[in-house]
C-alpha cells in the first residue's frame, strides 16, 4: 500500500514568522490535519493540531517556536516505511512530497485508521510495552516532573496504596496546572508559591478514571478506542486493575515496521541525534552484550534519544533509552551523556546489568515467527 492512498491534501501552509494567534484562528476556521511551515517559501517543518490546541505559548509568539523538523516521505513510499519514519522522527505528522513540492500530509492516526481492520491478527500482548513507570497518589508534582524527564515519557499511571490503578497524570496536566497557578500569582494570590506547587500531591491534578485494556484484547479493539476517544494509549491491567503494561499508538506503528531479517531489527527514535554513531554500530553493540552472557533471542530493539538544553563545549546532553523485546519478555535501561555516543554507552552498560539478571533464558523460536506471520498478513 503506497502512502498516497492514505495521505490527505487537507493541510495549510503558514510562514514561520506568522503569529500563533493567526494560525489558531485559521485552525478554528479550516480545521486542517496539519500545518506545513515554510520560510522564504522553503519547507521548514510541521505543526499539528495537538500542539496548537494544547500549547501554552502566547498568541503573540511566532510559529517557528513550535515547528517540528519532520522528515519527508514520497507519494510512492510504502506504509511500513512511513510508519518507521513517524516513529524514528518522534513526530505525529509528516509531509508527503511529489518531487520537490509538498503534495500532502499523513498522520499516525491516518495510518492506523487505514490498517485498523487488519489489526485483529494481533493481541495487545504481542506488542505492548511491559515496563511502566508509575507513581502513587501521594507523589508530589516535583517528583513527577523529574520522572517524566528522566524516562522521556509524557504520562504516568497513578496507583493507590493497594497498588491498583486510580488515575493518570500527563505533561499537559502539569502544564495546565502551572498556567493556572501563574495566573493566580499575577492576580496577587500568593497561595501559588513555586515551592508549594512542586510539593502538591499528584492526586490533586490527575485524571480519573483511566481507560484500560487487557493483554488478550485485540490490537484492533485497542486502537479503535484510541482513535474514537483521541487517546495516545491505553494502560494494560489485569482483572484487579493491577498495571501490567501500556500500549500506545507508537507501539502499534513500531509493530508495523517489523521485518524478518538476518540480524535483529533496530529502530531509533530521533535518529537525527545520532551524530557519530550509526544504526549498524548500535545493532552490533547490543548484539555483543546479549550474546556475551546468553544466546538471548532479541526480536526487536528500540533506542530512543532525546536532547536536553544543557550543553558542555557545544555538545548537548542526551537522554538514551534502550528497550529490547526478547523471547522471555522485555529488557530496558536508560542513561544520559554528552553526545549520543556517550549516552548510548551509559545506557548500554545498564542494559548489560539487566541482561545478567536474565542469564539462563532459553531460546524460543516460536514468538518471532508467530508475530511476523501475523504482521505479514496485514
Amino acid at each position: 500500500m503506497d502512502i498516497a492512498d492514505i495521505a490527505t491534501r487537507d493541510y495549510v501552509t503558514v510562514d514561520a514568522d506568522e503569529r500563533l494567534s493567526k494560525v489558531r484562528s485559521r485552525f478554528e476556521r479550516e480545521n486542517p490535519k496539519g500545518f506545513v511551515v515554510t520560510a522564504d517559501s522553503e519547507y521548514e517543518g510541521v505543526i499539528n493540531e495537538r500542539q496548537l490546541v494544547q500549547s501554552h505559548v502566547q498568541d503573540s509568539a511566532k510559529v517557528r517556536g513550535l515547528v517540528q523538523p519532520a522528515p519527508k516521505v514520497g507519494k510512492e513510499d510504502d506504509v511500513r516505511e512511513v510508519a518507521r519514519v513517524l516513529v524514528e522522527g518522534g513526530t505525529r505528522v509528516v509531509p508527503v512530497f511529489e518531487g520537490e513540492s509538498v503534495w500532502g500530509v499523513v498522520t499516525a492516526d491516518d495510518i492506523l485508521s487505514a490498517v485498523l481492520p487488519n489489526l485483529d491478527a494481533l493481541d495487545v500482548s504481542d506488542i505492548y510495552t511491559e515496563q511502566v513507570i508509575t507513581v502513587t497518589e501521594e507523589t508530589n508534582i516535583g517528583r513527577v516532573i523529574n520522572l517524566l524527564r528522566e524516562h522521556d515519557v509524557s504520562r504516568l499511571p497513578v496507583l493507590n496504596s493497594a497498588e491498583r490503578l486510580v488515575g493518570m497524570v500527563t505533561t499537559h496536566d502539569i502544564a495546565d496546572f502551572a498556567v493556572r497557578d501563574m495566573e493566580r500569582q499575577q492576580k496577587g494570590d500568593r497561595s501559588g508559591d513555586h515551592d508549594r506547587v512542586l510539593d502538591i500531591p499528584v492526586y490533586d491534578i490527575m485524571n480519573s478514571p483511566v481507560e484500560t485494556t487487557s493483554l488478550d484484547a485485540s490490537v484492533e479493539a485497542a486502537v479503535g478506542r484510541m482513535l474514537d476517544n483521541d487517546y495516545a494509549g491505553l494502560v494494560v491491567t489485569d482483572d484487579d486493575r493491577v498495571v501490567t503494561g501500556i500500549i500506545t499508538k507508537t507501539d502499534v506503528l513500531r509493530a508495523l515496521t517489523f521485518t524478518e531479517e538476518e540480524h535483529m531489527d533496530v529502530q531509533v527514535t530521533n535518529v537525527n541525534l545520532l551524530d557519530t554513531l550509526s544504526r549498524e554500530q548500535i545493532r552490533q553493540r547490543i548484539e555483543s552484550v546479549v550474546d556475551k552472557y546468553q544466546k538471548m533471542q532479541v526480536h526487536h530493539a528500540h533506542v530512543r534519544l532525546s536532547q536536553h538544553k544543557e550543553r558542555i563545549r557545544g555538545t548537548p546532553l542526551i537522554q538514551c533509552g534502550i528497550r529490547l523485546r526478547t523471547n522471555k519478555g522485555q529488557v530496558a535501561a536508560s542513561g544520559e551523556g554528552y553526545g549520543a555516543r556517550n549516552a548510548f554507552g551509559v545506557a548500554l552498560d545498564k542494559l548489560e546489568r539487566r541482561v545478567l539478571e536474565l542469564k539462563g533464558v532459553q531460546a524460543d523460536e516460536e514468538y518471532r515467527g508467530q508475530l511476523l506471520r501475523k504482521l505479514n498478513e496485514l
